[in-house]
């Protein structure tokens, strides 16, 4: 029988599987209070979903609220739309707004990598659709265990053909992201989405129902029995033992539904006909029924026998749990209901009448005639519990940092120094990632202006004024293990400067907080920390958070990933053709190093392929000059003064001339500044950018970085032969560097 709401008031002392679905028993007795009686089957299966970490924050809401602090103000305009809304929305200029969010899939992603990452990538696009955008660019941040690994060589290709295969299908190109290995994302891969659209002002649309009387429209595919995880445990255990199996607990996509979704949602946008809509993405039926009633106006009404299902094997609660990919939910006037239908006729979308909205506060689901589902959404959706879960600084991070990387054995002889050129170039973090990104279609669209593996992606959004936006993303994790305070402002102000390099001023960003188990008082003390240092850097920088992700329980048994804050920040640039390319391009030209070089390995890549070691404490980031160095970069973008520039991150200078060198195949003859060649080779001093120019453009750049206070240092120019010469030091031919920098990826994944 069904375990309708008279049921459950009946049977107050029926045994129900709340620990099996992930509920904490206070949790599940708080349910009880608020309900006056125990919930019914389905009413379970919603709390249990609806108030897990992964939908309700509870563990991270009481530290999220510091993003409130930052404000709506970008240097270029309003944020229309910011944390709590489904993306966030930024003004960039005449009545061109973009939208932008980023999000993890990352465990999926481990249990079925194809189908993990794939649907990763839908999901965050719909949520960009559902702001009422075009989507128009992806990335994809990815990290795994060692690269020589068993396990990568299984999680690796699948994940990046998931990433290429949905988003290729899809014709969105994908323009950025990175490639990391650490050992602590062994067993435990992170693939973070980003998606970026594009709307007019006006077309923005936000989640809710209001209107009592109007429609609540299920469109896109037919329900099935994937992503549903607890709750095919908590249908066989109420009803029958012998009830159906466990399904699968990763959602499967289907990219080509997606792609009719996405046009035809975009049509009915065009012709007003939505009032109020939501993605369908985790906790599927369940978040989305929750949330548009608790953010509108009244209450809401739903026949579960109305939903089309893939499987008519499912049990109500699993209808209301199941996260199959490539559907919305939309409140439509009755007015509209049959147009509606129609253009969702026309582009073979299904659609269906599964309710409407109705007068009072609360979300009534039937079930074959009776009420399986009585609930006040708002306590479903946005009243779950709030936890301050204990944090502690780790009693083992006063010895890391007192082990100082600096102290290391350096490189003192020109054959050293070009050995450690070559052993950095081709070392897993550094070496060519176009294994990966070549299965990426980068350009369709056509309106890529810049991609892998340049520092930002650049996007033309308006083809009469040449506007355009820029985008990066960026983290140090090992920067943020030895202290996540400024490993997270590093990490901001390494993807604030990727987009500066480009000729975009930085507006924006939005961040997918990666952490370990946040029962360990050590991982919540990092993941406060992170938000601090974010907070006082995006108000220092003039930033706003626009909205991100959490992903916490990132860990292999009891070992947590090192923590992994990634930024993405949004840039807007006023004509796309005057944008900066990473690579030299003409023999003869200048190069100089903006910014100063200090001692910082800690963290440094230096350190980790040369000497295994990680200690030390970070450098400290400097934002007011972090923000001068994008003035110049943007001014001398419009006055294109400059042939490259390119950020020096991981790998310090060293690496910065390889790619600059191995872009366009140029070579380059550099005298190194006095001082410890190693430090000016590979330290990894944040602040920095490597730009070439021609000789006639020398003088006005030096006024340029002299006016906003910017060092400026002659290294040497860009020449025809194919080397890298460091001046009485060494000379490298270019092919033996490509050689390294191009073979550990395939050489990995060809056994």
């Amino acid at each position: 029988m069904v375990d309708t709401v008279a049921h459950a008031a009946e049977t107050p002392e029926l045994e129900q599987p709340w620990a099996a679905l992930g509920l904490r028993e206070n949790e599940y007795l708080k349910i009880r209070e608020i309900l006056g009686r125990r919930p019914s089957s389905c009413e379970l299966a919603m709390y249990s979903v609806m108030w897990s970490e992964h939908c309700s924050y509870k563990s991270s809401k009481v530290h999220l609220k510091k993003f409130g602090e930052l404000g709506r103000d970008t240097p270029r305009g309003k944020l229309l739309a910011g944390i709590g809304e489904q993306a966030g929305v930024v003004d960039i200029g005449g009545d061109w707004a973009v939208t932008f969010k980023i999000e993890s899939h990352n465990h999926p992603s481990y249990v079925e990598p194809y189908q993990g990452a794939a649907t990763g990538v839908g999901g965050i696009v719909r949520d960009i659709l559902a702001m009422g955008a075009r989507p128009i660019g992806v990335m994809d941040p990815l990290r795994f265990g060692p690269l020589e690994a068993p396990d990568t060589a299984r999680v690796l290709p699948g994940i990046v053909a998931g990433v290429g295969g949905y988003g290729n299908c899809l014709g969105l190109p994908n323009i950025g992201g990175e490639v990391v290995f650490d050992p602590t994302y062994y067993g435990n891969p992170l693939v973070n989405a980003l998606c970026v659209g594009v709307l007019k002002h006006d077309d923005l649309h936000l989640a809710f129902a209001r209107g009592t009387g109007n429609k609540v429209i299920l469109y896109g595919a037919a329900t099935g029995g994937d992503g549903i995880g607890g709750a095919s445990i908590l249908a066989s255990e109420t009803f029958d033992a012998d009830g159906p199996a466990k399904r699968p607990s990763v959602q499967v996509g289907d990219p080509f539904m997606e792609k009719l979704l996405i046009e035809c949602t975009l049509e009915l946008f065009a012709e007003n006909l939505i009032s109020g809509i939501q993605d369908l993405g985790a906790a599927g039926l369940s978040c989305a029924t929750s949330e548009l009633a608790s953010a509108g106006d009244g209450g809401m009404h739903v026949n579960l026998n109305t939903v089309p299902l893939r499987d008519h094997t499912l049990a109500p609660e699993e209808i209301l749990m199941s996260e199959s990919q490539e559907r919305m939910m939309a409140v439509v006037e009755p007015q509209n209901v049959e147009r509606f239908m129609e253009i969702c006729a026309k582009w073979d979308v299904l659609a269906t009448v599964v309710g409407e909205v109705t007068d009072g506060d609360r979300l009534i689901i039937e079930w074959d005639g009776e009420v399986v589902v009585d609930v006040d959404p708002a306590t479903v959706a946005h009243e779950g519990p709030v936890y301050e879960r204990p944090y502690a600084r780790p009693d083992w991070l006063d010895a890391l940092n007192a082990d100082s990387s600096n102290a290391l054995p350096r490189a003192r002889s020109g054959e050293e120094l070009a050995d450690t050129v070559l052993r950095l170039a081709g070392s897993p973090n550094l070496c060519d990632k176009s294994w990966v990104t070549d299965q990426y279609d980068r350009y369709v669209r056509g309106n890529t202006v810049l991609a892998q593996p340049e520092d930002g992606g650049v996007l033309r959004i308006d083809e009469e004024t040449g506007l355009g936006i820029a985008l990066a993303t960026d983290c140090n994790g090992r920067l943020a293990y030895l202290n996540p305070y400024l490993g997270a402002q590093l990490a901001l102000c390494e993807a604030y400067r990727n987009v500066a390099v480009t000729g975009a001023e930085p507006v924006a960003i939005t961040d997918c907080l990666n952490f370990g188990s946040p029962e360990d008082p050590a991982v919540m003390w990092q993941f406060s920390e992170a938000i601090l240092g974010l907070v006082d850097g995006c108000k220092a920088l003039g930033t706003p958070v626009t909205g991100g992700n959490v992903s916490f329980y990132n860990q292999t048994g009891e070992t947590n990933i090192i923590p992994t804050p990634v930024v993405g920040v949004l840039g807007v640039i006023d004509d796309v053709a005057d944008r900066i390319g990473i690579g030299f391009a003409h023999p003869g030209d200048a190069v100089f190093l903006l910014g100063e070089t200090g001692e910082h390995f800690a963290g440094s890549t230096w350190a980790e392929v040369i000497h295994d070691h990680l200690g030390g404490m970070p450098p400290l980031p400097d934002f007011d000059h972090e923000q001068r160095l994008a003035r110049v970069l943007v001014a001398a973008s419009k006055a294109r003064l400059l042939s490259s520039a390119h950020d020096l991150a991981d790998g310090g200078l060293s690496q910065a001339l390889v790619e600059s060198c191995l872009r366009r195949g140029l070579g380059v003859a550099i005298t190194l500044p006095d001082g410890d060649p190693t430090v000016q080779l590979f330290s990894e001093t944040p602040g920095r950018v490597l730009v070439s120019l021609p000789g006639s453009a020398a003088a006005e750049f030096g006024a340029l970085c002299a006016e906003h206070g910017i060092g400026l240092q002659r290294l040497g120019e860009v020449t025809e032969l194919a080397e890298f010469e460091v001046v009485g030091r060494f000379n490298l031919p270019l092919d033996e560097v490509r050689a390294r920098w191009a073979a550990p990826l395939p050489e990995a994944m060809a056994h």
